[in-house]
């Protein structure tokens, strides 16, 4: 093989919009085939280098974004610091490694290799993108998202108008300043929920806002921009370009909505609910993807925007949408779309920001556009009854830019729209900006403080005749049962009412907006047509047991499509919107027949020590082991149901003795009450005993209710009387806190579980056979205030649920 000196040349020529470099390179310089071996520079050619210059920019990213996130930083900050940390203001001003690893020669072939991981990463942002939230967003949403794109609009518009008359501005910069003046009005729907899950406050009342208000300044950029395209096409070319360029894009979004969607849902009818997409259904939507970014391209628009126009049309959530998500964004978001956002990086010089003229005129715009997005939230959300603090961090949510912005400056760039000077400025400034407001964002806004300082009546503290509010947490199909037969159990009656408030909860996956409604009507039809099949078998078995219970129970239903890390914010809602007494969720471990753990969700678990901590109201873990889920026949036929209750004293305790006394009038079931002491107390001063004297005085004389006090000296003693409760009992009560005594002395060592209790994890291992049910009274650290007095919902049997909002004239923030 003859060694080549030089692999390309290149020169100077005037381009469309500016000079620009002209590379000549010999056809075959793709494959180094093992050139290294003679001597030869892997560099020289297409293919190793594009590799290399991938490999080094996935690290250079990865560690930028290992060093910004305790910041609050996100992962295209990470990317575009990265870029300009490698480019002409970092590590290319070292002319030896500009050529080495970034040759002229070499950035065609990276640029399409990021345009092409672009264009399917906007796919994946257009699945997340439900284009009927618009229809479910209130008034004042829809007014806050029209006063944040058009406060910035006309501030950055009238600026752009009067700074010529004011300075001395160039050709170029005149030029420009609309197309800022626009950029700046926008908050991009994918940007705003990116941001909002990256805080964690998706599901939030504020997020909810923030993700209507961005959904209607996006249809505010889109007809700016058709109506931009029409007169840009007809000043250009002819009056009738325009039209012809409207039209065009007209019968692209016509064969989308109405030929490509048909088609694409057929292919998501054919995926199994819980299961995954063929390799040939995954292979035609991906040469959908590709035909729609052709098409966008030859019809003069970028490609991106046809395959993001193709995504929002696609069914969002499972099957498909979390499918293409998982199969797509993987490898072109993880390992191919730094690229995009290094290569922007490499195109701009900061120390050449000061050569320009009249930057100052274009960072005034810039920034006025910043202030009007942030006075235009911030004054509409306050006049219409938004907290000052929850308005101040909206504002600010919608001040922050991201993916789709520093796109759209690197488009304008490239098409000689605006200078590398103004690019430099507008990319920087928005670095600058969105990275100081996230860490002030998450300072400002926790959605928890709403409902922390907030407390219901306990059910110790209930009227016994009065309704009792019982929200349930269902993960999937096999709580349903257990959780059933312990409503059941509850025992409710014309005079001791039950209302059931049932939470079904759902991975967020495929979509971006998070959801949180009512899911029946009062007919206890669904009202949510794309819910899962599972909601409706969920909804069923609850409307049964309230029929047939008919004037003592309601039923609402809600279901809740959020990320696990804030789900707890959704159950903590509801529990504090209506009011509960006590929230039922499901352990995170399930057993298998034989008595072993059958199942594991470690992401349940965290949600649970959540709740836990959160909760404005009781909290119960059932840890379900068969008996309450299998044993219909024992519980509501011939032979007794055997509940015992552990009592050891503390608020826990009592709360968790006062729920079991509603279990007393069932004729079906049996309760035992264990209270263990120790043999040094004095029962008589005990203020511990007050509920223990009030179930004696109120329940003894019931032939199914038994009493026992063990006296033990110490952990072995209380380890031997909990080995004692196997022998007959199906359901064990116990309260979750206990002070620290002779009595458990050496138990909480070795304690897996910490959300259930030391007494309650060691019941829920496997030496036990029985339910476990374990009872929180409030969060630890906070005391208890009454409610205020609630409606009763109990007036029907039927699945009854109004519209729910978090404030009226927001919508369902659905």
């Amino acid at each position: 093989m003859v060694k080549r000196r030089v692999s390309d040349s290149i020169g100077v020529v005037q381009g469309r919009y500016r000079q620009e470099l002209f590379i000549c390179q010999f056809s075959d310089m793709v494959n180094s085939k093992g050139c290294l071996w003679s001597g030869g520079d892997p560099f020289a050619f297409s293919l190793p280098l594009v590799l290399a210059q991938l490999i080094f920019i996935f690290f250079v990213t990865r560690i930028t974004f290992f060093l910004i996130r305790p910041l609050k930083q996100s992962m295209v900050s990470a990317q575009l610091i990265a870029g300009v940390f490698m480019g002409q203001s970092g590590l290319c001003r070292n002319r030896a490694f500009s050529a080495l690893m970034f040759p002229p020669r070499g950035r065609m072939v990276l640029q399409t290799v990021a345009d092409l991981a672009f264009m399917f990463h906007l796919f994946v942002l257009g699945i997340h993108v439900d284009p009927t939230m618009v229809k479910r967003a209130g008034r004042n949403a829809m007014l806050i998202g029209a006063s944040s794109f058009a406060l910035p609009f006309v501030l950055g518009g009238l600026a752009t108008y009067t700074l010529p008359h004011l300075a001395v501005v160039d050709e170029a910069t005149a030029h420009l300043l609309p197309y800022v003046a626009v950029l700046n009005s926008a908050s991009f729907f994918p940007v705003i929920t990116s941001l909002l899950g990256d805080l964690k406050i998706l599901n939030s009342e504020i997020g909810r806002i923030a993700t209507l208000a961005s959904m209607v300044t996006d249809i505010c950029i889109y007809v700016i921009f058709i109506i931009g395209t029409t007169v840009n096409s007809s000043a250009s070319y002819s009056k009738w370009s325009g039209a012809l360029c409207i039209a065009w894009i007209g019968i692209f979004l016509i064969v989308v909505v109405f030929a490509v969607r048909p088609f694409v849902r057929h292919i998501a009818r054919t995926i199994p609910e819980k299961g995954s997409m063929k390799e040939c259904q995954f292979l035609v939507v991906a040469m959908i993807v590709l035909i729609c970014g052709f098409v966008a391209e030859s019809l003069g628009q970028p490609a991106a925007l046809g395959t993001f126009i193709l995504g929002m049309v696609v069914p969002e959530g499972p099957p498909l949408g979390s499918s293409l998500v998982y199969k797509i964004d993987s490898l072109c978001a993880g390992l191919l779309l730094p690229a995009k956002f290094a290569i922007s990086g490499l195109a701009m010089d900061i120390f050449a920001i000061g050569k320009g003229k009249s930057l100052l005129g274009v960072e005034a715009v810039i920034i006025l556009g910043y202030f009007g997005k942030f006075a235009g939230t911030l004054v509409p959300a306050v006049h219409f009854g938004v907290p000052f603090r929850d308005a101040l961090s909206l504002a600010l949510i919608m001040c922050c830019k991201g993916i789709i912005e520093a796109s759209m400056y690197i488009g304008l760039r490239d098409n000689g729209i605006i200078t590398a000077e103004a690019y430099a400025l507008l990319l920087i400034t928005m670095l600058v900006i969105t990275g100081a407001l996230r860490p002030i964002i998450w300072y400002l806004y926790d959605p928890s403080r709403r409902y922390l300082g907030y407390r219901t009546n306990s059910i110790q503290h209930l009227d016994p005749t009065s309704e009792l509010r019982i929200q349930v947490c269902i993960h999937n199909e096999d709580n349903v049962p257990s959780i059933v037969n312990l409503l059941k159990a509850s025992n409710p009656s014309r005079r001791r009412p039950i209302s059931v408030f049932v939470l079904n909860l759902m991975e967020l996956k495929g979509s971006a907006a998070a959801l949180l409604v009512p899911t029946h009507n009062r007919r206890g039809k669904a009202k949510l047509k794309s819910l899962p099949s599972r909601a409706e078998h969920i909804s069923n078995a609850f409307n049964i047991f309230a029929h047939r219970n008919q004037g003592s129970v309601a039923v609402q239903h809600f279901t809740s499509i959020v990320p696990y890390a804030t789900m707890h914010d959704d159950i903590c809602t509801i529990a504090m919107e209506k009011g509960v007494n006590i929230v039922i969720v499901p352990f995170h471990k399930q057993w298998a027949i034989d008595g072993t753990v059958g199942a594991n969700f470690p992401a349940i678990r965290m949600v649970n020590q959540q709740v836990l901590y959160k909760a404005p109201c009781s909290v119960g873990i059932l840890v379900d082991r068969g008996q309450l889920a299998d044993n219909q026949q024992i519980l509501f036929g011939h032979s007794f149901f055997c509940v015992t209750m552990l009592y050891l004293g503390g608020p826990d305790d009592d709360e968790a003795l006062a729920y079991c006394s509603r279990m007393l009038e069932h004729p079906h079931i049996s309760i035992t009450l264990v209270w263990l002491r120790h043999s040094s107390d004095n029962i008589e001063n005990s203020v511990e005993s007050d509920m223990i004297r009030w179930f004696k005085d109120n329940n003894m004389d019931a032939e199914r209710v038994s009493y026992k006090e063990e006296v033990v000296k110490d952990a072995v003693g209380t380890t031997q009387v909990l080995r004692s409760l196997e022998n007959n009992c199906d359901l064990c009560i116990v309260g979750r806190d206990h002070k620290q005594s002779e009595l458990t002395l050496g138990i909480n060592e070795w304690i897996e579980c910490p959300e259930l209790g030391f007494i309650g994890d060691m019941l829920a291992t496997s030496d036990y056979s029985f339910s476990l049910l374990v009872v929180q009274q409030i969060p630890p650290g906070t005391e208890f205030m009454n409610s205020h007095s609630l409606k009763p919902v109990s007036s029907t049997y039927y699945s009854s649920s109004g519209k729910y909002s978090h404030r009226s004239g927001f919508g369902s923030f659905g």
